[in-house]
């Protein structure tokens, strides 16, 4: 009776490495970091595109909306490259032969 809850820890807990690596990296924080700077970023741009002469006065005649937008667009897509360039290594499940072989009797 203890083999068969042996094996079946070791299975479960074969399932849950398996879980937590595809949540790590689901939830790696450069995708985060930069879906959220490449959103903000359009929206700074957008604000700075369409901003009125009065906006551009307040900020000593330099759109600071618009460069300060592109400047986070070209910081979320450096993050979003480097996600792709770089990708968290998967991790190796063990051999099959040792995930499956039966337990030696001590």
């Amino acid at each position: 009776m203890s083999d068969y809850s042996e094996r079946d820890a070791q299975r479960e807990v074969s399932e849950l490495e398996k879980k937590s690596a595809t949540a790590a990296r689901l939830f790696d924080i450069r995708r985060i970091i930069g879906g959220l700077f490449v959103i903000y970023g359009i929206i700074v741009t957008i604000a700075g595109i369409t901003a009125s002469d009065a906006d551009l006065d307040k900020a000593g005649g330099i759109n600071i909306n618009l460069w300060t937008g592109l400047g986070m667009l070209a910081l979320g897509l450096f993050f979003l490259a480097w996600l792709w360039l770089r990708p968290l290594p998967p991790t190796m499940p063990e051999s099959p032969a040792e995930e499956h072989a039966p337990p030696t009797a001590e």
